[in-house]
């Protein structure tokens, strides 16, 4: 399955919060464009806004001031509606944590971005099916979260982004809670299947080792792109 990959277009971003009477800055006029199917990797000391950007990509947030499109769309000022639209059909979004519902198989995690776009269950069942054999998880298909290993909860998290095959995947710190072996794995395995999909894949890591497997890196320093190589 090939899909189209978003363009990215940021402008002079601004993100503020205000703490205890206090104005943080988070981003400060942050500027960059990412081409449709274009692999970047994101790093940055903690606090450089690196979570904060994603988060406004992802259409989780809101920017205080500036511009965010995508595909040519001006996405802050849209409605919650659209933006939750968008986000179900156009982005998938990958976290550090790997936020299952514990009470869920994980066939009916990967299921749920499906059925909330009103899709038939038979069409959730086998789309959710496919993507978790895809990920090496066939035989866990019935397992709840807790009955998996950090490695395959974040496994049926990467699968459950990749459902509604997105032109946007978004991920932050998607490894940073497994081990080093087992990082390796899925982080090669979602750049397997990011190649396999076509979509834009921007990643937030820590490690300068997965950021170097990225043709782009951009680096935040004090909410503003530095580089850019």
């Amino acid at each position: 399955m090939s899909v189209p990959g978003v363009r990215i277009e940021i402008e002079k971003l601004r993100r503020v919060h205000h703490l205890h009477g206090r104005q943080i800055v988070v981003l400060d006029g942050l500027t960059a464009a990412i081409e449709p199917g274009e692999r970047v990797a994101v790093v940055g000391a903690s606090g450089s806004g690196k979570s904060t950007l994603m988060h406004i990509l992802g259409l989780l947030d809101r920017p205080t001031g500036g511009r965010v499109t995508l595909d040519g769309r001006e996405v802050g000022s849209l409605g919650t509606s659209e933006r939750a639209r968008i986000r179900n059909r156009r982005i998938g979004f990958v976290f550090q944590s790997h936020n299952l519902l514990r009470e869920q198989t994980a066939l009916g995690n990967v299921m749920m971005p499906v059925r909330l776009s009103g899709t038939s269950p038979s069409v959730a069942l086998q789309r959710a099916e496919i993507l978790l054999r895809s990920v090496g998880l066939g035989h866990r298909l019935e397992h709840l979260p807790g009955a998996l290993s950090g490695g395959e909860q974040q496994r049926v998290a990467l699968a459950r982004a990749l459902v509604m095959g997105p032109g946007l995947v978004l991920a932050d710190e998607p490894t940073g809670n497994l081990d080093p072996a087992t990082a390796a794995g899925v982080f090669d395995l979602m750049l397997q299947l990011n190649e396999q999909l076509g979509s834009t894949l921007v990643v937030v890591t820590h490690s300068m080792d997965l950021a170097s497997q990225f043709p782009r890196v951009l680096r935040l320093v004090d909410g503003r792109v530095q580089e850019a190589a």
